[in-house]
């Protein structure tokens, strides 16, 4: 296929892995990067050798670039994303897909309207670990899914994230943070979520920033920081999720485990595309441990723009969509909506399960 030309537009920490890993795709050639502060695009593209260095207005007006891959903060992906929609761009952004339900349905309506596409981080799940697990649980290794727990449990950001502000901001938080990467794991898994319900907490009002360089400033919390839900699959499957920044000394849980009806599955850390997958088995006197199927488990960050890139040029469905990023932002709003109003949350939206990526030979 002809590489679909991509341009970056947020050129912030999580960039770096974006620009080197988007040079060895050979379904996309990074052609541009943009950014709020000219000159740190600039610094980017010469590190990087992108061929420009672009303000935002102007990476949208290049009418080359077919894919706009969003790395703003969360407060800015739905602005950033309809403008890229609107200047008839396909796009990839960074999870959240949005910080409120309301700019998530505006993403995905006016890409419907116009024949484009949303994909969305995380795409961890891609990755050889976590599409290890599918396998064994679509091949009836532990039988039928009953329960899943996931927990992440952190102090927050503010010990070593150069600008932590916006993770207690709207938007912010563990769950809108670090959920993804379990609610979208947990789907890929075990398909859609039917309702959720859960407690929310602020644990601190304010959180004072331990790292440089913005060292003794004080941050007002706007979200919740500790969060404990409930989970309804719609297979029938009962989830437990705990996320937190307010256990600095974290714990001695598993990220996630799933309970079968013939055995029970540990998975790796879904913040990562590889990691150590652990099956018992009914009988067994302990876990074993599971050679990994397939590939993709180094931190292959952009796999998933590379996924819509192939799925476009063959037109079937890419994996990362945005309809489950819609479903994941959802769920996350629902636990808090659930513990502010003492109730369950029935979920409006749905999504599918994502295709399985292929097993691989190279796979470790």
């Amino acid at each position: 296929m002809t590489p679909i030309k991509v341009g970056i537009i947020g050129c912030g920490n999580i960039s770096r892995i974006y620009f080197t890993n988007l040079k060895q795709y050979p379904e996309v050639e990074l052609a541009a990067c943009a950014d709020m502060d000219p000159s740190r695009a600039r610094a980017m593209a010469e590190e990087y050798g992108i061929p420009h260095a672009y303000t935002v207005e102007e990476l949208l007006a290049d009418p080359e670039i077919g894919i706009v891959v969003n790395l703003t903060i969360p407060q800015a992906h739905a602005p950033v994303c309809l403008a890229a929609l609107e200047a008839g761009k396909h796009v990839y952004v960074e999870k959240p897909l949005a910080v409120t339900r309301e700019e998530g349905r505006q993403v995905l309506e006016l890409a419907a309207s116009k024949g484009l596409r949303v994909a969305s981080a995380p795409e961890t799940f891609l990755g050889g670990a976590i599409q290890t697990c599918r396998k064994l649980i679509d091949d009836g290794a532990i039988g039928r899914p009953i329960a899943a727990v996931g927990f992440m449990l952190s102090g927050g950001h503010e010990s070593w994230h150069p600008d932590p502000a916006f993770y207690y901001k709207k938007g912010g938080g563990p769950m809108f943070d670090m959920g993804p990467y379990y609610l979208t794991a947990l789907v890929n898994l075990l398909g859609p979520i039917r309702r959720v319900t859960g407690s929310a907490v602020v644990s601190h009002p304010q959180r004072t920033v331990r790292s440089e360089p913005k060292r003794g400033e004080v941050i007002d919390v706007e979200v919740p920081t500790h969060i404990a839900g409930v989970i309804d699959f719609e297979n029938g499957t009962v989830g437990t999720l705990i996320t937190s920044f307010d256990t600095p000394v974290g714990g001695t849980l598993p990220n996630i485990e799933i309970y079968g009806t013939a055995g029970t599955l540990l998975v790796p850390d879904p913040n990562n595309f590889g990691g150590v997958v652990r099956l018992r088995r009914q009988g067994a006197d302990a876990a074993e441990e599971i050679p990994l199927t397939h590939g993709f488990t180094d931190n292959n960050r952009g796999i998933g723009v590379a996924d819509l890139a192939r799925s476009i040029a063959e037109g079937i469905p890419h994996r990362a969509s945005g309809e489950m990023a819609y479903h994941v932002l959802e769920a996350m709003h629902g636990f808090h909506d659930a513990s502010a109003e003492g109730r369950h949350y029935e979920m409006v939206s749905s999504c599918s399960r994502p295709e399985a990526m292929p097993e691989a030979a190279e796979a470790k």
